[in-house]
C-alpha cells in the first residue's frame, strides 16, 4: 500500500522556520500532485499549499504565501514544506497528501506537530 509518512515537526519560536519532510513508500504512484494540509486545536482541517508533480508548479493559500514553500524531489520520493517566519497561528498538525488526479486527494499521512510559541 502507499504510504506517507511526515517528519520535521517539532516546538519553534515565533520567527523560527521549519522544514517538514513527507516520505512516500509502496507502489510507484502516478501522481498528479502533493499537498499540505493543517488542523488546529478546535478547527478544521485547511488547504495550506500544493505542489505539481511533474514540474513542481506551487499554489498556496493566502496565509501562508510569501513564507512557505513547498517542493518535491522526483527521484527520493519525497515532499518538502519550507516554513520560515513562524507565527503562534500556524500551530498545528500538518498532514501530506497525494492525489492522482486533478479531483479528490487520494493518500494521506498521519501528521506531525509543529507548534509555533510566541
Amino acid at each position: 500500500q502507499v504510504q506517507l509518512v511526515e517528519s520535521g515537526g517539532g516546538l519553534v519560536q515565533a520567527g523560527g522556520s521549519l522544514r517538514l519532510s513527507c516520505a512516500v513508500s509502496g507502489p510507484t504512484l502516478s501522481a498528479f500532485g502533493a499537498g499540505w494540509f493543517r488542523q488546529a486545536p478546535g478547527k478544521e482541517r485547511e488547504f495550506v499549499a500544493s505542489v505539481n508533480w511533474s514540474d513542481g508548479g506551487t499554489y498556496y493559500a493566502n496565509s501562508v504565501k510569501g513564507r512557505f514553500s513547498s517542493s518535491r524531489d522526483n527521484a527520493k520520493k519525497t515532499i518538502y514544506l519550507q516554513m520560515n517566519s513562524l507565527k503562534p497561528e500556524d500551530t498545528a498538525i500538518y498532514y501530506c497528501a497525494i492525489r492522482t488526479g486533478p479531483g479528490r486527494w487520494n493518500y494521506w499521512g498521519q501528521g506531525t506537530q509543529v507548534t509555533v510559541s510566541s
